[in-house]
């Protein structure tokens, strides 16, 4: 009778063993829930329009204009200044700053390019991560705004670390963290995405939430709109026109 013990407690765990859920399970139950790798990839280009704010005072229209391999055009207006960031998808990128002494387009740098391809990239770095040269592994669960989630901690080529926070339930991804480089230096953030609709047979947050833990640096982006294969001229990544000089003060009148 002593020998069932040991027995009986082996097949108690079984059960656990096989609902067990590894990290290539739960990504790919993630990508699924998006609409499914086949229909993510069969999109050739996107149009995101929506407002972006970095607290009051500070919030204006934005259009992101994206197309394969890794073409991005953006625009951002904060006030009634147009702020443009564009990548031909190759190796070259512009930033115009209206803010800046020089308006002119100005090449990004090798610190941009060695991140433009997050930015360009609208497949998300969960999408064939083994062949962008991306590890994944499993850290373990946890909950967003009360809801349970896996924590799936992704390790780029470039050594950047993020974890993605997915739903237990629905596999919404509901927040990334990481870092983020900000003039030559780490820093940390996090990012809540909400409000998941569908377009077209993908889901899309239309609501994202970007802070950075200890530092006054917040963002909050939401989506009026977003188009799948819109038609996109390529001279929108190629190199934009300088911004145009600030309309000047009417000159006072003596009377």
């Amino acid at each position: 009778m002593r020998n069932r013990f040991p027995i009986l407690l082996l097949l108690s765990l079984v059960p656990l063993a096989a609902s067990a859920q590894t990290a290539d399970e739960i990504v790919t139950k993630s990508l699924a829930a998006r609409g499914g790798i086949e229909k993510i990839k069969t999109v050739q280009s996107q149009r995101i329009s929506g407002t972006i704010s970095f607290g009051p005072g500070a919030d204006g229209p934005f259009v992101i204009e994206l197309k394969r391999p890794l073409k991005l055009h953006m625009e951002v207006t904060l006030g009634g200044q147009k702020l443009v960031r564009v990548y031909d998808g190759k190796s070259k990128g512009w930033t115009v700053n209206p803010f800046a002494e020089d308006r002119n387009a100005q090449p990004m740098g090798p610190e941009e390019l060695k991140n433009i391809d997050d930015e360009a990239d609208f497949d998300g770095p969960l999408v064939d991560y083994q062949a962008k040269g991306s590890q994944i592994e499993l850290a373990g669960k946890d909950e967003v705004a009360g809801k349970a989630v896996h924590k799936i901690k992704l390790t780029r080529k470039t050594a950047e670390v993020r974890t993605y926070y997915i739903d237990a339930a629905t596999f919404d991804v509901l927040k990334w963290d990481g870092t983020t480089r900000i003039e030559d230096n780490d820093v940390p953030v996090e990012n809540f995405l909400r409000d998941y609709r569908d377009v077209n047979g993908l889901r899309f947050p239309f609501e994202i939430d970007s802070d950075s833990p200890g530092a006054p640096q917040e963002r909050k982006i939401t989506i009026d709109k977003i188009e799948l294969d819109p038609k996109i001229e390529e001279s929108h990544f190629s190199k934009p026109p300088a911004a145009p000089a600030p309309p000047s003060a009417p000159a006072s009148q003596e009377k």
